[in-house]
């Protein structure tokens, strides 16, 4: 089989090769290549593959539909919303996620988010830097706030155990209510948790029933001078109507790691123009540690699914 990986995995050269030894051995061929968005490039890297693998680069329908061969999408991340399922579907190629990987990362970065705005991180490093003192910047404990989880899968349950060795109250809404989550959270209404919550942390994955989400009349249910947190997917929240209500100071801050296109961004994206705000070009994801397991569950993946037994399975 050939095997194409459209985009780099974040692990050394020295790692990645050491996955790709066994394929060699069995005669399968591999090719890696530096990420490229463009579809003509994708279809001449991928049109006689027999497996793609990526990570969160768009792979659409025209790319999938004109690699004759493909049988296996293997997806080097936990969303697939940027992979043209119904395009899988149709050719019946089969698509295989990295469930898991990241878990800890994310949740990390999410608490860490929360944090920086509590404490006022950016601002009073920057007095700091200026000569002078937090006058006016006292902030606030974590373990002192009600936190609204949306959304209970593996990133929103690890989020919720770390608030609670913080001493956070934590609520919590999602469409069908986890057993694990008992004890750890207690669900509510998403009006309820808007209204109640100090702070909001986003953790659902992005889908029709959760694009724009967090519009204007949700963030209006907000509870006034409520924090916001994104490590989900940008287009699950309207940023027009975030950096509406950031402005306003109707929420005293916002901490963003996903919009509604990957970075790089537009210098005139409205969340890089609203007070109180932290923004990353989506890292929630990337830890050395997290890296090496996605490496490994993608391989596996690839390994099992050769095997007639696959793992991590969408389609």
């Amino acid at each position: 089989m050939k095997i194409v990986l459209l985009e780099s995995l974040g692990i050394s050269s020295e790692m990645l090769q050491s996955h790709v030894a066994h394929l060699l051995e069995k005669g399968h061929t591999f090719e890696a290549y530096e990420r490229d968005t463009d579809v003509e490039t994708q279809i001449a890297r991928t049109q006689d593959a027999d497996v793609i693998m990526l990570a969160n680069m768009p792979l659409n329908g025209q790319v999938i539909r004109a690699a004759k061969n493909l049988k296996f999408i293997d997806v080097a991340f936990t969303g697939v919303d940027h992979i043209d399922l119904e395009a899988a579907r149709e050719k019946k190629i089969s698509v295989s996620n990295a469930a898991g990987y990241s878990t800890q990362a994310v949740a990390e970065l999410a608490i860490s988010l929360m944090l920086s705005l509590l404490r006022h991180v950016p601002q009073v490093d920057a007095r700091c830097r200026a000569g002078q003192t937090k006058d006016g910047l006292v902030g606030k404990e974590l373990g002192s706030q009600t936190v609204g989880i949306v959304g209970t899968g593996a990133i929103g349950l690890r989020t919720a155990q770390l608030l609670r060795a913080f001493g956070s109250r934590v609520l919590a809404y999602a469409p069908r209510e986890k057993e694990a989550a008992k004890g750890l959270v207690t669900y509510v209404p998403l009006q309820t948790l808007l209204a109640e919550s100090d702070i909001v942390s986003l953790h659902c994955p992005l889908n029709d029933t959760t694009r724009n989400l967090i519009n204007a009349e949700r963030i209006g249910q907000m509870k006034p001078g409520a924090l916001l947190i994104n490590v989900a997917r940008g287009a699950v929240v309207d940023s027009a109507a975030l950096a509406q209500a950031l402005n306003s100071g109707k929420l005293a801050g916002a901490g963003i790691d996903v919009f509604e296109t990957e970075p790089p961004l537009s210098p005139d994206h409205p969340l890089l123009h609203t007070p109180n705000t932290i923004v990353t070009p989506h890292v929630a994801f990337a830890s050395e540690q997290s890296m090496i397991a996605r490496a490994n569950i993608v391989f596996e993946n690839l390994d099992s699914w050769m095997a007639g037994k696959q793992k991590n399975c969408i389609l």
